[in-house]
C-alpha cells in the first residue's frame, strides 16, 4: 500500500509538473463551433439526469457540433439522443487494443475550440486528464467540489468553483448548469430528453397488441429493479400493488428490466395469478417508446426512472436513501414518495392513493369517448 501511495505521488508529480496549465479567468469563450464533453466516469442515472447540460450547449449554440464521451455503462443512455452530433464510448479495458486506442488519440487530437468536464456527485481525475489530452483552445473543468479542493484542477484553464451545500435540495438537472453559467450557457429547461424513432413506436406498439390490450383497458409500465439494494422496494409490496391495480382498474401491466434484474423478474411471474407483460432486454429508446405510450409508470429510484422522466407519461418514483429533489424527474405529473432513508416503510396503499388521480382521470375520460 506505502509504494502504491509513493507511486501515485510520483506520477502525481509528473503530471502536474508537465500538464499544468495556467488559468485564465475571463469568462468570454467567444462562439465555440467543435465542443468535447466528456462525462465517461457517470453512471446512467446521473447521465440521464444531467441532459439539460447539452440543451443548454445547443440552445447557446445551436450551430455547434456536439461530442460526448462516454462510458461502457452509460452510453446507452444518449443513443439516438438529438442533442449530442457524436458520442465516442471510453472503455479503459480497450486502451492495449491498438486499433481502439489509434481511433481515441484520433478522436483527441480533433481541433476542438471547447472541451467541458461536468459533475454531478464526484470529480473524476481521469476525465481531467481526458480534458487536457485533447486538442483544445479552452478546457472547463471544476475547481472545487463543495468546499473540497479539485486537486487537478491545474489541467483546466477555466477553473469553476462549485458548491451546492447552500441549495441542497437543488435537482441535478439544475446543478450540473453552474460549471457553465458564468460562461453565458444555459437553459430554463431541466426535463431530461430520450430521442426514439417510428420503429421504436412500432415495437412497442406490438409489444402492447401482445397483451391483448382493449381499447378501454389502462396501460401500466412498473420497474422493480434498482442497481442498489437500498433503493429497491419489497418485491412484495410490487406484487400486492400490481394485484390491487389489477382488482380495481380494468389494466394492462407491463414490467421493465434486464438480466441483471432477473431475482425480481421471476419472484414477480411466480407470484402473480394473472398474465401480464415483460418487456426485458430492450434498448433505452425502445424503453422510452413504450412509457411514452403507457397511462402511469412506476419505478424504484434507478436509471429507468430518468428515462420514464423524459417522457411526458404520468409517473410515481419510489425513494429511500436518496433525496428526491436532487433526484426525481421534475414536471407536474411527475410524483415522488419517500418516507425515511428505509424504502420499505412506504406502504402499498400509499402508492396506490397516488396513482388514483392519474388513473380515475383517465378512466373517465375512456368512459366518456364511449
Amino acid at each position: 500500500m506505502a509504494k502504491e501511495n509513493i507511486i501515485s505521488k510520483l506520477v502525481y508529480g509528473f503530471i502536474k509538473k508537465n500538464l499544468s496549465i495556467q488559468e485564465n479567468q475571463k469568462l468570454e469563450i467567444g462562439i465555440p463551433k467543435n465542443i468535447l464533453i466528456i462525462r465517461q466516469h457517470n453512471q446512467l442515472g446521473d447521465l440521464l439526469a444531467g441532459v439539460s447540460i447539452f440543451r443548454a450547449i445547443k440552445e447557446t449554440f445551436p450551430l455547434s457540433k456536439t461530442t460526448l464521451i462516454v462510458s461502457p455503462e452509460n452510453y446507452f443512455g444518449i443513443v439516438k439522443n438529438k442533442l449530442i452530433d457524436r458520442y465516442f464510448v471510453f472503455d479503459k479495458r480497450k486502451l492495449y487494443n491498438p486499433f481502439y486506442l489509434t481511433k481515441f488519440i484520433k478522436l483527441l487530437r480533433e481541433d476542438f475550440d471547447l472541451v467541458i468536464v461536468p459533475v454531478t456527485v464526484s470529480i473524476s481525475f481521469t476525465s481531467n486528464l481526458l480534458a487536457r489530452f485533447a486538442n483544445a483552445k479552452i478546457r472547463i473543468g471544476p475547481k472545487s467540489l463543495d468546499g473540497v479542493e479539485n486537486k487537478s484542477a491545474f489541467l483546466f484553464d477555466r477553473r469553476v468553483p462549485l458548491d451546492w451545500r447552500r441549495s441542497p435540495d437543488s435537482n441535478v438537472a439544475d446543478r450540473i448548469l453552474d460549471i457553465l453559467r458564468p460562461f453565458g450557457i444555459n437553459t430554463n429547461k431541466f426535463n431530461s430528453e430520450i430521442s426514439f424513432d417510428n420503429e421504436n413506436i412500432k415495437a412497442a406498439e406490438n409489444f402492447v397488441d401482445g397483451l391483448d390490450r382493449q381499447p378501454s383497458d389502462l396501460l401500466i409500465g412498473i420497474h422493480p429493479g434498482a442497481g442498489k439494494i437500498p433503493n429497491r422496494w419489497s418485491l412484495i409490496k410490487f406484487v400486492d400493488l400490481i394485484k390491487k391495480l389489477n382488482e380495481n382498474f380494468d389494466v394492462k401491466i407491463y414490467i421493465t428490466g434486464s438480466n441483471s434484474d432477473k431475482e425480481e423478474i421471476n419472484y414477480i411471474k411466480q407470484n402473480i395469478p394473472f398474465e401480464i407483460g415483460f418487456y426485458l432486454n430492450k434498448s433505452i429508446p425502445e424503453v422510452a417508446a413504450l412509457i411514452s405510450i403507457s397511462d402511469l409508470f412506476i419505478t424504484n429510484d434507478t436509471g429507468i426512472m430518468h428515462v420514464a422522466g423524459a417522457t411526458a407519461t404520468p409517473q410515481i418514483s419510489i425513494f429511500g436513501p436518496t433525496n428526491p429533489y436532487n433526484w426525481a424527474p421534475s414536471g407536474s405529473n411527475k410524483i415522488f414518495i419517500r418516507k425515511s432513508e428505509l424504502i420499505d416503510e412506504i406502504s402499498i396503499d400509499e402508492v396506490y392513493e397516488l396513482c388514483l388521480p392519474f388513473l380515475t382521470q383517465k378512466d373517465r375520460s375512456s368512459q366518456n369517448a364511449k
